[in-house]
């Protein structure tokens, strides 16, 4: 009577896990991961991972900041007038602003000659902090040192979500929020597809 339980619970739970993987390879069939990702990303909005372009005539205000980088030097929005640019925010601590480090870095290669500006926003590091890790990472642009007041984080704040950290946003040529997104960028080819996107804007 034992040996039969055994093989009757045995048996259940072969077809149990049998139906659940038949299950997962029906939802993969039933769409390519890239087409759930962002069919998915259109039906939520802005949340950890995900990317939302914004509509030219749904933007906000344009974001008015001013601040002191990692080396001392000031920096504000009016040095960004009427470019395109990316706002990223991170800390040297978080694992994924260390590993979208590269990519980000690869994007402002790619795009310097296209005018194309970016901007960090450390929102906890000190100074000597922000310096080592763009030096560890190979950062060669510049990051807003925000820790003591938020007020550059705030700016932005007022006129799109900061969700997580890091958040990336691509600015138009009006200083307004065209796109963001919230947690860590997966790759530089998707920033460079907002990028390319802001840029091929009428201005």
């Amino acid at each position: 009577m034992r040996t039969s339980r055994g093989t009757i619970l045995l048996v259940t739970a072969l077809v149990a896990t049998s139906a659940i993987s038949i299950g997962l390879i029906g939802c993969a069939a039933a769409a390519p991961l890239s087409e759930r990702y962002q069919q998915e990303n259109e039906r939520t909005g802005a949340a950890d991972g995900r990317i939302v372009e914004i509509p030219v005539d749904e933007r906000g205000a344009p974001v008015t900041f001013a601040g002191t980088t990692e080396y001392g030097e000031p920096v504000a929005s009016d040095d960004y007038a009427e470019s395109v640019y990316v706002v990223n925010f991170w800390y040297a601590a978080c694992g994924p602003c260390i590993v979208e480090a590269p990519m980000l870095e690869e994007s402002w290669q790619k795009h310097q000659g296209d005018e194309v500006g970016f901007l960090g926003v450390n929102i906890y590091d000190q100074p000597a902090t922000a310096r080592a890790f763009a030096e560890d990472h190979g950062i060669t642009y510049p990051s807003v040192i925000d820790v003591t007041d938020g007020r550059v984080k705030q700016a932005f704040a007022g006129v799109t979500p900061i969700q997580a950290t890091p958040t990336t946003l691509v600015l138009d040529r009006e200083g307004r929020v065209a796109a963001r997104i919230i947690g860590q960028l997966e790759s530089a080819s998707i920033l460079d597809t907002l990028i390319t996107d802001t840029l091929a804007e009428s201005t």
